[in-house]
């Protein structure tokens, strides 16, 4: 691929944004960036843009005159003015993920699904790693993908977790395993109905061929109806790549290990494994290799992470669970009686389908953020609900009500932008609090 000459402008300055101009860089194009903060607000452009690398302007005022290619950063959303205005101009359009995707040297292994994402994806990084199969991992998590490109070669798996966001806008992508965990209402703010949502996720396996595969999750409807759309090799968790028989864990039709040796909270974390193990396999590891890293794992941050016990009450940190899917589960794996902190910033979906689980294993929903007022429309009657202005607040609430044996569960089931920079950064205030007790 040569871009001497070509000019490229990058929409979205963070983390991927940023990568996405520094390759562009280095390969000799010429590069504007364009943002909704200032540079003030964006150190790491200010840099590029005092050394003449690149042109900066606000998003509203960038001009796509003299532009080749749009770059869109995986957190502009397609309805953007200036995307649509490079459409109706027929400039070409390519996200971080297909720029990276035209320079990573070696086999992709992607991993989607609107939940567990992550946990898998670190899991099959850890078993490639215990087993000696060379690979690294990036995308959605750690690394973006744009950076991993100088160290890889072709000898070597990409392992990539990939959400819809960066899915939306590849091209020629190709991933020579390509897994969907599952696919459950969210998003929907950005991608209107689950419907488109779903398309986008199938975007995984575009470009697969026969030599390829899919593995797919046989309990989740529309995972399992990807099958029909693509030409590769099918493997099936929950079913005949996968599964569990007894107290064991099955692969490719061997027993792998029991399933009380799996250190993970939660069936839903029995699911995350079973995936795991099936990329891991194709990719090359073993099963006595596969059997000793799960047991070994420590899970990720932010994820059903126990952070400490103070007075005889328990603390997790699920900042991740950012849809009420993820919440769900969250609320699934850990013995009541509960407090579980909710809110943030709405995504578009209905949290009607808490209001069970939540009455039957929790005290109190305690609701934070700009979607408070929209959760509690919903809950109210159903369950016991306390409205607090944040998360330093609702501790402090939950701190002088609950009693020894309770457990407190942070799963907002909401994006964090409205309080936070992120989901870890919520996660790391959520920690600080608790660790100052």
């Amino acid at each position: 691929m040569h871009l001497s000459g070509q000019h490229y402008l990058v929409l979205g300055l963070a983390k991927s944004g940023v990568g996405a101009m520094q390759l562009l860089r280095s390969q000799g194009a010429k590069v504007s960036g364009a943002d909704n903060r200032s540079l003030a607000d964006l150190p790491d452009v200010h840099k590029l843009v005092e050394n003449s690398e690149i042109f900066f302007s606000s998003d509203k005022e960038a001009s796509l005159g003299h532009i080749d290619t749009l770059v869109a950063s995986p957190g502009v959303p397609l309805s953007h003015p200036l995307i649509q205005q490079a459409l109706r101009r027929g400039i070409r359009l390519v996200g971080e993920i297909e720029l990276a995707y035209w320079f990573l040297r070696g086999p992709i292994l992607a991993i989607t699904g609107s939940n567990g994402k992550t946990t898998t994806t670190s899991l099959v990084g850890h078993i490639l790693k215990s087993a000696g199969v060379a690979s690294q991992v990036g995308g959605n998590i750690g690394y973006a993908a744009t950076d991993m490109i100088p160290s890889s070669h072709f000898q070597q798996w990409n392992v990539l977790e990939l959400s819809s966001f960066q899915l939306e806008t590849v091209h020629n992508f190709h991933a020579q395993l390509a897994a969907v965990l599952n696919v459950t209402p969210n998003h929907l703010d950005r991608h209107g109905t689950i419907q488109e949502y779903a398309r986008v996720k199938g975007n995984i396996f575009r470009n697969q061929c026969f030599s390829d595969w899919a593995i797919l999750n046989a309990a989740n409807h529309t995972s399992a109806a990807y099958s029909k759309s693509t030409p590769a090799n099918i493997a099936s968790f929950c079913g005949p790549a996968s599964c569990i028989s007894g107290n064991h864990i099955e692969l490719f039709g061997k027993v792998l290990m029991p399933v009380s040796e799996v250190p993970l909270p939660g069936s839903h974390n029995l699911e995350n494994v079973m995936a795991a193990a099936t990329l891991a396999s194709l990719a090359g590891a073993g099963h006595e290799d596969i059997a000793s890293a799960v047991a070994s794992f420590k899970g990720v941050k932010h994820r059903l992470e126990f952070i400490r016990e103070v007075n005889g009450v328990k603390f997790y940190n699920d900042s991740k669970a950012t849809s009420v899917d993820a919440a769900l589960k969250a609320v699934e794996a850990l013995p009541g009686p509960l407090w579980v902190i909710l809110g943030g910033l709405d995504k578009g979906g209905s949290y009607l389908p808490l209001a069970t689980p939540l009455a039957q294993k929790a005290k109190a929903a305690i609701l934070i953020g700009s979607a408070a007022p929209i959760i509690e429309s919903e809950l109210k009657g159903r369950v016991t609900l306390n409205l607090c202005a944040d998360l330093e607040n609702a501790i402090s609430m939950v701190v002088k009500q609950a009693s020894p044996g309770d457990t407190v569960l942070l799963a907002p089931a909401c994006a964090s932008y409205d309080q936070f920079r992120s989901y870890e950064h919520r996660g790391e205030v959520f920690r600080q609090i608790v660790e100052q007790l």
